[in-house]
């Protein structure tokens, strides 16, 4: 009976005709369209600093309205999102509220069948930025995973995905599948997360093939033309729209001996090295605690360039994610032997050894597109069965 009634909110279908921002209502904030599900029963949330009802938490909300939250379990940057990427994020508890936080970052990737013992129902309220090698619907994955095998139906609240306008990239070959890159999708993949989790349960990702029960809590007056400003930054290193925009482009360079700005006021924003030998722009990293506590290059001075000009004019653009940044810093970094320093890693966000193979060979930036364009356009016809919003 349970599932009966839960399937009643699969899709709340409300689609509106405005692109102003203002209008979108993210699925956290429609708490009356799914709060009567949760009644009388133990709920755990996955989220972070960006599950907002308004300007509340959709924890001290769902409190407040009397619903028995039992526990937290966080992604990557931790429950109030002021951990670096990589760093340790451990378990422990709630100050505001008192709630048991469980970390899904690390050794504990996916919540085991003990910690959903007490739990009923799960809701999952995470701001993506459509990116293949962001984490979070690496933990969507684990969480639906989980869920799955103990029977525990999961709520996805859906939020707009700033970089849903476009498709591009190389195809993830599955034998460089990790926690950065887990399903056969491009680098930007153009769904919100809620289409992304009905895409891992329609295409059997899941372990086994098995599915979880699933709903979605769709967005009102969002297409995937929206151009929605985030009001929270999803991690300490994506603090504005200019560094969400060049994100898709610029964050290969991690597998690189380039700098892309951590330690920096501008992260994701800049790029440079000191072995470059071109750029107009200097910058030297240093330690910003919380944000980048060791970044590349600590100390020392890079040269490199300033990207804020692209990334205000990029949504007038090609809808393509920028090779030529890749290109341009290989050819200017004086010792090319060691210019990829973490070549698996490299590879990993890449989704394919391909990509930095071609880099080094000279290939042409469009040789290397055309490479992609038979498993993209695969990957449109996939996509096109579990959107929930129209594409203009």
């Amino acid at each position: 009976m349970r599932k009966s009634v839960f399937f009643l909110l699969i899709i709340i279908t409300l689609y509106g005709l405005s692109q102003a921002q203002c209008n979108v209502q993210t699925g956290a904030e429609r708490v009356d369209d799914y709060i009567w599900l949760l009644q009388g029963k133990r709920v755990a949330v996955c989220g972070n600093q960006t599950s907002m009802v308004g300007n509340v938490h959709l924890v001290d909300t769902l409190i407040k309205r009397g619903v028995v939250v039992v526990k937290i379990f966080c992604p990557e940057h931790g429950f109030r999102g002021n951990t670096e990427a990589g760093a340790h994020i451990a378990s422990g508890t709630d100050p505001k509220t008192g709630l048991p936080i469980v970390s899904l970052y690390g050794k504990n990737k996916k919540p085991a069948p003990e910690q959903l013992a007490d739990v009923d129902f799960i809701l999952f309220d995470l701001q993506d930025v459509g990116c293949r090698f962001y984490t979070y619907i690496s933990t969507l994955h684990y969480v639906m995973e989980a869920a799955a095998e103990k029977g525990t139906p999961v709520v996805v609240l859906d939020r707009p995905n700033p970089n849903g306008y476009f498709v591009d990239g190389p195809v993830l070959d599955l034998q460089y599948k990790s926690f950065v890159g887990m399903h056969p999708v491009p680098v930007v993949y153009g769904m919100t997360i809620g289409e992304y989790a009905r895409m891992i349960n329609g295409e059997g990702w899941l372990a086994g093939g098995i599915h979880c029960n699933l709903a979605v809590v769709q967005l009102q007056n969002y297409t995937h033309n929206t151009r929605y400003v985030l009001p929270v930054p999803p991690s300490p290193n994506l603090p504005n729209t200019e560094s969400i925009y060049l994100y898709p482009s610029l964050c290969l360079f991690e597998g690189t001996n380039i700098s892309v700005g951590r330690g920096t006021s501008l992260p994701f924003q800049i790029y440079g090295a000191p072995m470059m030998n071109g750029g107009d722009y200097t910058f030297t990293p240093a330690p910003i605690r919380g944000v980048s506590e060791n970044p590349p290059h600590n100390g020392k001075a890079c040269r490199g360039y300033y990207l804020k000009e692209f990334a205000t004019t990029h949504l007038d653009g090609t809808n393509q994610f920028n090779l030529q940044y890749l290109m341009t810093a290989y050819k200017q970094y004086g010792d090319k032997e060691h210019f990829f320093t973490n070549a698996n890693f490299f590879d990993k966000l890449a989704g394919t050894d391909q990509l930095r193979k071609q880099i080094i060979s000279g290939v042409s930036e469009e040789e290397i597109r055309q490479t992609w364009q038979e498993d993209l356009e695969k990957f449109r016809s996939i996509r096109k069965k579990y959107l929930l919003y129209p594409e203009e």
